[in-house]
C-alpha cells in the first residue's frame, strides 16, 4: 500500500494553457483528478517566438511583452488551480512552437505522468496539439493523453473527474 501511495502523490497532471475556449475544461478536469488522487497540476504556456529577427532590440521588446502576457494568462488559471486543488500548480513558460516545446518538456521532465488537453468542439477539428499527438507525434508520448471535450459542462466534468 505504501508504494502505491507514493506513486499517487507524485502524479503530475500537465495542462497546456492557451486562450482557447476548451482549455478551462482541461484544467478543471486535471485539477479535480489531481485533488482526488493526491497529485499535482502543472501548467505549460508556450509563447510564439517573435516574428522579426532583424532588429535585436525590437525582438527583445516583443519577447518581453509576450512574456508579460503569458504571465497574466497563466496567473488567472493558476488561481483556478489553487481554488480547485488547494495547492499552487507548477508553472512553465517556454518560447517556441507549442507541439515541439511540449514534446521537449515531456522528454525532459519525468515527473509528469498525465497530459490533459481540451478538444475543440467546432467543425475545425480537435485542435493542433491533439491532431499532432494523436498522429505522427503520438509515438513520442511516454505518458497517457487525456482529451477532455470542450463541449462538456462544468457539471459533466465534475461527474467524470
Amino acid at each position: 500500500m505504501e508504494e502505491q501511495s507514493s506513486r499517487t502523490e507524485s502524479r503530475v497532471f500537465l495542462v497546456v494553457v492557451d486562450e482557447s475556449p476548451e482549455m478551462p475544461n482541461a484544467l478543471r478536469y486535471a485539477c479535480r483528478r489531481a485533488k482526488r488522487t493526491g497529485g499535482r497540476v502543472a501548467m505549460l504556456y508556450v509563447m510564439p517566438p517573435p516574428e522579426t529577427q532583424q532588429w535585436g532590440a525590437v525582438a527583445e521588446l516583443m519577447r518581453e511583452e509576450a512574456r508579460q502576457h503569458a504571465e497574466q494568462v497563466i496567473a488567472g488559471h493558476a488561481d483556478t488551480a489553487v481554488s480547485l486543488t488547494g495547492q499552487p500548480p507548477a508553472i512553465y513558460i517556454r518560447e517556441g512552437i507549442s507541439r515541439d516545446e511540449l514534446v521537449k518538456m515531456l522528454t525532459e521532465d519525468h515527473s509528469i505522468s498525465v497530459l490533459v488537453l481540451g478538444s475543440a468542439s467546432g467543425s475545425e477539428g480537435p485542435g493542433p496539439l491533439i491532431t499532432a499527438l494523436t498522429g505522427k507525434f503520438g509515438s513520442q508520448l511516454r505518458i497517457p493523453l487525456t482529451i477532455v471535450p470542450g463541449s462538456l459542462t462544468v457539471a459533466e466534468i465534475d461527474a467524470i473527474s
